[in-house]
């Protein structure tokens, strides 16, 4: 074990949500020997950095799902948390079932639309097979609209144009720069050449006026889109990369009095939710102003878990502070584009570090499994 802890036998750590933080904290107290029990609605992690490659490449979607049993075993159970009552100290799922906690760490992460984010309570492997007939829809058009050019937006229309040179590919936005808001301005002028190179028609500055008569991820040949500037085309596939929202569905009822305005929870320095020692908020459903990024979830837990063993153990609690914004964009297997440490880094530099391989490796690594071919 990594550290020489007695622990009481009251202690009893639950994680709801197993996405980059969960996972980084559940391995961070399984290293150190403190009970944990990690709860997840899906019965595998999901890479979902590598999601929209999943949505273009036959076979690929089966690298970006790594089952939890496998590496937590008896410390894993599937469910939704649907209520945390803080006077028993319990969480209780959506089967029913209700688990103890001595402390609990919430990392539930974000939602938003298919296939950028998966969110549903099912088999893994029925997750796979979703991403494979996308695929199809994919490969079925050739038109693509992509709504909205957030960094998502940026990503799924490069990966499209990527490996399908000749589909024509749309991408709409209401701002005149694309990705994240958070890189400099230089990375944002960058990614959006990259689009233009790879022959991504853009639409900035515009919004789509008919979203709500558009239905998502299906071809269909001559659907009409309309924008707030009057234009109209036609295209065989709408992909909507917007609208990602705060998981607070878990904690809303029973922590309602430390929620920010947008269902974060709010934190300390110690990322301690407001109002209470023994709860810890990581990843995106922490009040922390920096980019939602799987880094920075993966820092924030190794920063709870910590705290947790250090109180244990009666030593002083460490701190989390936001740095400069690091983020690297994928544009497709070839090409990037990204920022470290308040530098633009070389387009090379992010394909060769993150756009070749989208760090699979490292999740699989981390998980104690191999890969499947």
């Amino acid at each position: 074990m990594g550290g020489q802890l007695s622990i009481d036998e009251n202690v009893h750590v639950v994680i709801v949500g197993g996405g980059f933080g969960g996972i980084a904290a559940a391995q961070h107290l399984k290293h150190h020997g403190v009970p944990f029990m990690l709860i997840d609605v899906l019965d595998a992690f999901h890479h979902n950095v590598a999601a929209l490659r999943a949505s273009v490449q036959n076979g690929f979607a089966k690298q970006t799902f790594i089952p939890y049993k496998e590496t937590f075993g008896l410390n894993f159970i599937q469910g939704r948390v649907t209520q945390i009552d803080k006077e028993t100290q319990t969480v209780e799922l959506d089967n029913g079932k209700k688990v103890r906690y001595s402390h609990l760490i919430l990392c539930t992460g974000t939602s938003g639309p298919f296939p950028g984010k998966h969110n549903s309570v099912e088999t893994y492997q029925s997750a796979i097979q979703k991403y494979e007939d996308f695929v199809k829809e994919i490969q079925a058009a050739n038109s693509v609209l992509v709504v909205g050019g957030g960094t998502t937006g940026v990503e799924m229309a490069a990966e499209i144009r990527t490996e399908y040179p000749n589909k024509k590919v749309i991408l709409i936005h209401p701002r005149e720069d694309v990705a994240d808001p958070d890189l400099l301005s230089k990375v944002k002028e960058e990614a959006r050449q990259i689009l233009l190179e790879k022959g991504v028609e853009l639409l900035l500055g515009q919004k789509v006026s008919n979203l709500d008569e558009l239905e998502f991820n299906k071809c269909q040949s001559g659907m009409v889109v309309k924008t707030n500037k009057d234009e109209q085309f036609t295209v065989d596939l709408v992909i909507c990369c917007t609208g990602n929202k705060i998981n607070s569905e878990a904690y809303r009822s029973g922590l309602g009095a430390s929620l920010a305005e947008n269902g974060a929870l709010k934190v300390n320095k110690h990322l301690q939710v407001d109002g209470f020692d023994n709860v810890y908020a990581v990843g995106d459903c922490a009040n922390i102003s920096e980019p939602k990024l799987a880094y920075h979830a993966g820092l924030h837990a190794k920063v709870a878990a910590t705290n947790i063993i250090n109180s244990l153990s009666g030593k002083a609690l460490t701190s989390y502070s936001p740095g400069n914004v690091t983020m690297l964009v994928a544009m497709g297997k070839d090409d990037g584009v990204g920022q470290f440490n308040g530098y633009k880094l070389p387009r090379f530099l992010v394909a060769k570090g993150k756009s070749q391989s989208l760090l699979l490796w490292k999740s699989w690594g981390e998980m104690g499994q191999k890969a499947p071919k």
